[in-house]
């Protein structure tokens, strides 16, 4: 999870923090910039601030080193300062990029990071923050997730962003600055086996949805990126996700794993690590999403970036619910019938005997309704 924050300096970026970064851009920049696109904000100047949250891995971690590039001023928030994205930074940026260590569920954390970025933007605000951070540990139906997922989930993905976001709030007002948030389209739609990460997602989405409507008079600009799957971080290793479904059997009660069976669980897995196979190793189109919306003039509410977003938008958005569903389904997990909604075998157990035929009322076939009655209570009929 991280921060990444950018901040005025001469020359180059400033720092990084993994977890949610911060990015200013230096003066004479800033202006060869404008000149050349023609389009970004025509009121940034040099005491810009950005921040961005999850730079470990993945969408993070390559937009950091994007806006470190550009001449920003970054802090990055890692969950581990060690990790291999953090060394990654520290080796491909700046040497004003600063990491920062941050878990958000961590409360103490986000007020040290608040209390590092405070002073250095105390008399220029704020001008971006970049929710990134994101967590999801099970593909399961939503019965069969325990639900401390759920939690987690909601941890990370909601509370988290929340509390980082209302920390920053202040200084993002007074700079009528950006607060750019990745979410997820599971958070719009009904992805199989994604129930705790889509809930987490839905509430994220709402919540920004929300903020940019309470901002606007501030001046606050507030846009959503919701990427296609991409390739990002050890969520996207098999090894990861066969682990992953190992100690989710392991927790399931016995009357709920045998309802469904472990087929149906092994199933379910085996599919997801083939859909991870189509996942889109190159992130440039969310990391231009995520610069658009810091530094365009007219940010869009929200960005699809991904091969198929608007094909999955368009069915989601105009065709019925059944063909929705049934789209999700073929393209992403299908799951098979659980073991107890299976068909029954038509043949016998040894030692058992075959059921009685039904009883007819018109021709008399089978055991009578009072002699079944009569067998099941002790006696015979009367």
């Amino acid at each position: 999870m991280g921060l990444k924050t950018y901040l005025p300096r001469a020359g180059c970026p400033v720092s990084q923090l993994a977890s949610q970064s911060l990015l200013a851009l230096d003066w004479e920049l800033l202006l060869r910039l404008m000149n050349r696109l023609g389009h970004l904000a025509p009121w940034l100047s040099l005491s810009l601030l950005w921040a961005f949250a999850g730079c470990d891995s993945g969408f993070g971690k390559q937009a950091a080193h994007h806006l470190d590039s550009m001449g920003f001023k970054v802090f990055a928030s890692v969950l581990n300062l060690e990790s291999a994205g953090a060394q990654e930074l520290r080796q491909r940026c700046s040497p004003s990029l600063t990491l920062l260590q941050m878990d958000l569920t961590k409360p103490e954390d986000i007020w040290k990071a608040q209390q590092l970025i405070q002073p250095q933007t105390a008399s220029t605000g704020l001008w971006g923050l970049v929710n990134n951070a994101g967590f999801d540990d099970t593909i399961a139906d939503a019965e069969l997730s325990p639900l401390c997922k759920f939690r987690a989930c909601m941890d990370v993905n909601f509370f988290g962003t929340l509390e980082l976001t209302k920390a920053l709030l202040p200084l993002l007002r007074s700079a009528r600055g950006r607060i750019v948030t990745v979410s997820s389209p599971a958070g719009d739609m009904p992805y199989p086996c994604l129930a705790a990460y889509g809930a987490s997602k839905a509430a994220l989405t709402l919540l920004m949805d929300t903020f940019r409507s309470e901002l606007e008079p501030w001046g606050v600009k507030v846009s959503v990126i919701l990427p296609g799957y991409f390739k990002t971080g050890t969520s996207c290793y098999p090894a990861y996700w066969h682990e992953k479904k190992e100690q989710l059997l392991a927790s399931l009660p016995a009357d709920l794993l045998q309802a469904y069976g472990e087929d149906y669980i092994h199933e379910i897995n085996k599919q997801f690590v083939k859909f991870m196979k189509t996942a889109n190793e190159d992130l440039s189109s969310v990391v231009n999403s995520i610069t658009d919306a810091l530094i365009s003039a007219s940010p869009a509410a929200r960005y699809y970036p991904g091969a198929g977003m608007w094909l999955i938008y368009f069915i989601h958005h105009y065709l019925p619910s059944v063909i929705r569903d049934l789209f999700l389904k073929t393209f992403f997990i299908n799951q098979k019938l659980p073991r107890a909604l299976q068909p029954k075998s038509s043949g016998t157990t040894p030692g058992s005997q075959p059921a009685p035929a039904p009883f007819h009322p018109l021709t008399g076939a089978g055991p009578s309704p009072r002699a079944a009655w009569g067998k099941q209570n002790g006696s015979g009929p009367g």
